[in-house]
């Protein structure tokens, strides 16, 4: 759920193009047609690729003003790895175009369907339905449309034509080894376009990943976010590390690119690669500036960092509310006291919220070894705790019921004094000051 309310977020937060977008599954188009306002929105199902699911193209187009949809006649090529699938006339049927796809191992694209006599355009009824079987979706990644509209409810239209770009998921796995020659699995589940190489070096404990990627501004201007997920075991240690450096085609990442979930997969961490248009742009800019006038792709590497940050943030769960934590010392040892000093902010605007009440619970193994009930009167307080022996391991904190309104957080915290002074804080903040991520964070100690 973690990883479904963050795809969430994102689309909601990217702005939907006037004119093209690179859209996840699904693109909305706006434009003008003479003096008809269009909304078309194309899409792929399923969203996240798979051999064997039923495999559907549809596009509808939407008279903005009326929000009533409206028929056309489109002449549509779809391209997919600079290669030209089809190019045909299609036609809506009640401003819908249903396109069934049987992908084969066939060499030619076959359609079946109805026609109609001004264009040839094929369009599906009910007892007749528009299908494409050929080598069409048979794989994921990035498909690119150009469309022309022909008519729109019969009337002709002249020089209308837009771009939109769909990306169906991929996913990639990768076994590898450890330094000891222990078998490692790897996977990367991509929201651009497939992967093209991945390595794990095990001298340097970093992963290198490739993808095709156009440099050019037209390309990037439809490009609203690139997105690709690196995942391995919890258990594999020598990468469960308090933070992570990155790099694209050589150039440092910033914090914000790279964010860590660990609680949608419960075995699994998940490491975000995130870039946003302006972050494309930086990095086009900053090769620029090395000597490199065309770049190739995009070659991601991920490295392992030991950085602290102070204080690590939770949301609830509605976003009304913000708490931040620190702890004093960084390093927690059970028979020495730790100082847990937070604040509790408005969830929108960062301000302080004075008199804030609270159930702070120490949880270890599902169950309370220490709680406090107060009133953060100033917005915000602290509290001391000794861990014993016996309560070294994962501990949560949780603080519930905030302000009375039954809205909590939470952060979970693991005890391991044999990493001696090192403090691992594992979960990142967030993407932006914008987009939270978690509802959760991972610290260990």
């Amino acid at each position: 759920m973690i990883r479904f309310y963050f795809l969430l977020v994102l689309v909601f937060l990217i702005p939907i193009s006037s004119v093209y977008g690179h859209g996840l599954g699904l693109e909305t188009i706006k434009l003008n047609a003479d003096d008809r306002k269009l909304s078309i929105t194309t899409q792929i199902s399923p969203t996240e690729f798979s051999e064997t699911a039923q495999k559907q193209i549809t596009m509808t187009i939407t008279d903005s003003l009326t929000t009533q949809n409206v028929d056309a006649i489109l002449l549509v090529a779809l391209y997919h790895e600079d290669t030209q699938v089809f190019r045909e006339y299609f036609g809506t049927t009640g401003g819908v175009l249903r396109i069934d796809v049987n992908p084969s191992t066939d060499e030619q694209i076959q359609i079946s369907g109805q026609q109609e006599q001004t264009f040839d355009a094929w369009y599906g009824t009910e007892s007749n339905p528009l299908e494409i079987t050929g080598p069409i979706l048979n794989t994921g990644g990035l498909y690119r449309f150009e469309v022309e509209i022909k008519s729109i409810d019969s009337e002709a239209v002249q020089n209308q034509a837009f771009s939109t770009y769909i990306t169906s998921i991929t996913n990639h796995r990768y076994d590898k080894q450890d330094k000891n020659g222990n078998p490692v699995r790897f996977d990367v589940k991509s929201y651009y376009d497939k992967i093209s190489g991945f390595d794990y070096s095990q001298d340097t404990n970093s992963i290198t990943l490739e993808m095709p990627f156009d440099w050019s501004e037209q390309n990037i201007s439809h490009t609203e976010v690139v997105h690709e997920e690196v995942h391995f075991p919890k258990e594999f240690v020598d990468l469960l590390v308090p933070s992570y450096t990155g790099t694209v085609n050589g150039i440092d990442l910033f914090k914000s690119s790279i964010t860590i979930d660990d609680y949608s997969i419960e075995d699994q961490r998940i490491v975000h690669f995130v870039l946003s248009q302006d972050m494309l742009r930086y990095l086009k800019q900053a090769q620029k500036d090395k000597g490199i006038e065309s770049p190739q792709d995009l070659k991601f590497v991920l490295k392992i960092g030991s950085k602290i940050v102070f204080p690590v943030i939770a949301m609830t769960k509605n976003e009304s509310l913000q708490v931040d934590l620190s702890w004093e010392p960084e390093t927690i040892e059970p028979g020495k006291n730790t100082k847990f000093i937070f604040t509790f902010r408005d969830g929108k605007t960062g301000e302080l919220l004075r008199n804030t009440t609270y159930d702070f619970v120490i949880l270890q193994n599902g169950k309370q070894i220490h709680t406090k009930s107060a009133n953060a009167q100033i917005g915000g307080d602290y509290v001391d705790y000794t861990f014993s022996e016996s309560q070294k391991g994962p501990i949560t904190i949780q603080f519930n019921n905030l302000r009375g309104t039954g809205q909590g957080t939470e952060f979970s915290i693991m005890v391991v004094p044999e990493f001696g002074v090192l403090a691992f804080v594992i979960l990142a903040i967030s993407i932006t000051s914008i987009i939270i991520f978690s509802r959760k964070r991972l610290v260990f100690f």
